[in-house]
């Protein structure tokens, strides 16, 4: 596996390179999978490839210089601030199960599972949950997908493929603004059914994080 060192950009350059390594992967039909953490600055709301966007309050993002991109991926909006994102790009030719949906999410998220293990956290799959179909931040809605740490959601991820090739990518919430989650999106952020590195172990840093994901 291929991993690409931690780097932190603004939005939109976070999105041209996921996007940039998956068509090259495509272009030289690589074999070897990519591994990428990244970091956001300033922090950015993304949005789901088809996702409407008229609950955004423009004027509050841009007086709190907060970005705004779209993602290649589908799903709800999320906002990117205090967290470790990942992407993950390989032919679907490399997983056992690559051409089911959920199958290759759990593939692909084994690798995050086995990360964290080192650093004394179990994670396991979610299961599913009635999507409240009101609610716009990503965070708020469970699949059979999540990484959850003692049933509260820690990892959410998104995918596309193009040209039997997948792209994988998700948030690592390490902490988060719940005041700031709220003005964002303009609706009550229960945070009962999530959780943060933070909240699981305040000792542990990011850099510590880094180094044991990065190897």
């Amino acid at each position: 596996m291929e991993i690409l060192p931690y780097h932190t950009n603004c939005g939109q350059v976070n999105m041209d390179i996921d996007s940039e390594l998956l068509e090259s992967a495509i272009k030289k039909r690589k074999k070897e999978p990519i591994f990428r953490l990244y970091g956001w600055n300033p922090p950015c709301v993304s949005l789901g490839r088809n996702q409407n966007d008229s609950f955004l309050n423009r004027e509050f993002l841009q007086n709190n210089n907060i970005d705004v991109v779209r993602r290649l991926t589908g799903g709800r909006a999320l906002l990117h601030d205090n967290e470790i994102t990942y992407s993950f790009i390989c032919p679907v030719s490399y997983l056992k199960n690559g051409e089911h949906v959920i199958s290759s999410y759990k593939e692909i998220s084994q690798v995050l599972i086995d990360k964290f293990q080192k650093l004394g956290i179990e994670l396991d799959f979610g299961g599913n949950k009635p999507v409240k179909t009101s609610f716009d931040y990503c965070m708020l809605i469970s699949t059979g997908a999540d990484l959850c740490y003692k049933g509260k959601k820690l990892i959410g991820s998104a995918q596309c493929r193009k040209n039997d090739y997948i792209l994988q990518h998700g948030s690592i919430l390490y902490d988060y603004n719940k005041t700031l989650l709220e003005q964002v999106f303009n609706e009550p952020v229960n945070t009962d059914e999530i959780t943060t590195v933070k909240e699981i172990n305040p000792d542990l840093t990011k850099e510590k994080i880094l180094k044991i994901m990065s190897i």
